[in-house]
């Protein structure tokens, strides 16, 4: 790896209020292939990475014949299992 390219990987740590200024210039950077560390209080917390390309695209239909969605996938949810909910929201 050159030098040049391993600099421009290397992480650029900046702080959460330059963070929320120039947030988008900073997802730019990161989109281009710079890792850009956000750090709170001096201490990072957050991290700006590109996303990985997809290794291929979409193709529509592939799971065509193999899935099968109930009839009653949108009727509602049985009172024992709302109840469920319930709780864990309380």
């Amino acid at each position: 790896m050159e030098l040049v390219e391993l600099v421009k990987r290397m992480a650029r740590t900046v702080n959460l209020y330059e963070a929320k200024t120039h947030l988008s210039q900073l997802v730019d950077r990161a989109a281009s292939g710079e890792e850009v560390v956000i750090a709170k209080a001096g201490r990072p917390v957050a991290r700006l990475v590109p996303l990985a390309p997809r290794n291929r695209p979409r193709k529509p239909g592939i799971w065509r014949g193999k899935v099968r969605v109930a009839k009653s996938f949108d009727a509602p949810l049985p009172k024992a299992i709302l109840d469920a909910f319930d709780r864990r929201r309380g």
